[in-house]
């Protein structure tokens, strides 16, 4: 049995890697939605491979067998072309492993300890000045598009608007907290953070997903780091479900 190792885990890849691209939502946790097509030829080819595998395992069996049938003493070649490196087919097991975790357990989206460990002023490097928001109120606006209206924003496009934002719970040191999103470039591995500072309403459990209604507090000078990280007088604040794409775009 140990001989169908690499195959069944070119098998188990190709199950972990179609589950969660071609049959849901979840690769959206780890990479952008234009790589989805990607995702599903990798796994198709990964599960091609994985079935010529096992047919040239099983092929390999039989010829063996037959050698050893017709003849007490087997020439070399047919050793050669068995299961001749017990210690390799071990390894093929082990790594089959982390492939049925991702297919059994796919891991959650990237929360409030990534959002800890970046530096939320990239989230809105480099924006200037921006156009006015469309007409009515609440507006809803992503959380790297209020925080580049709030601090670069120099029309105050904010000033006198309710808007309303999505996002994760996550929280300082001091007892305050924030609404926050992980924004990507092409998968989580690049992820960094955006975040609004929420007064007026006690914080929700971290990691909790939430809608904050709310207006623009002005802090700092605009542009300056005294103006990181923006400010939301929230109105309400209702807890949602984690989005299917829960990472915003740059």
């Amino acid at each position: 049995m140990r001989r169908y190792g690499p195959a069944v885990l070119l098998l188990l890849v190709d199950a972990a890697v179609l589950r969660i691209s071609l049959f849901s939502d979840l690769y959206l946790r780890y990479v952008q939605h234009g790589l989805r097509p990607y995702l599903i030829a990798s796994g198709l080819l990964l599960g091609l491979l994985g079935l010529v595998r096992v047919g040239m395992t099983s092929r390999a069996a039989r010829g063996g067998a037959s050698t050893a049938d017709g003849d007490a003493h087997p020439d070399e070649d047919a050793h050669d072309h068995g299961p001749s490196h017990p210690g390799g087919s071990r390894l093929a097991w082990l790594l089959t492993l982390p492939a049925a975790a991702l297919l059994l357990f796919p891991s959650p989206a990237l929360g409030s300890c990534s959002a800890a460990r970046e530096d939320a002023q990239r989230a809105a490097e480099g924006v200037g000045t921006l156009p006015a928001l469309p007409a009515g109120d609440p507006v809803d606006l992503s959380v790297v598009g209020y925080s580049s209206r709030a601090i670069y924003d120099s029309g105050q496009s904010l000033r006198g608007r309710t808007v309303r934002l999505t996002g994760f719970v996550t929280r300082g040191d001091d007892g305050t907290w924030y609404v926050t999103r992980l924004l990507v470039s092409c998968c989580a591995a690049d992820a960094t953070t955006s975040k609004v500072k929420v007064r007026g309403t006690d914080a929700p459990k971290t990691d909790t997903w939430v809608t904050v209604t709310g207006t623009w507090l002005p802090k700092g000078k605009p542009r300056s780091s005294a103006a990181w990280p923006p400010l939301l007088d929230a109105k309400a604040v209702r807890q949602v479900t984690e989005p299917p794409d829960p990472y915003e775009k740059r």
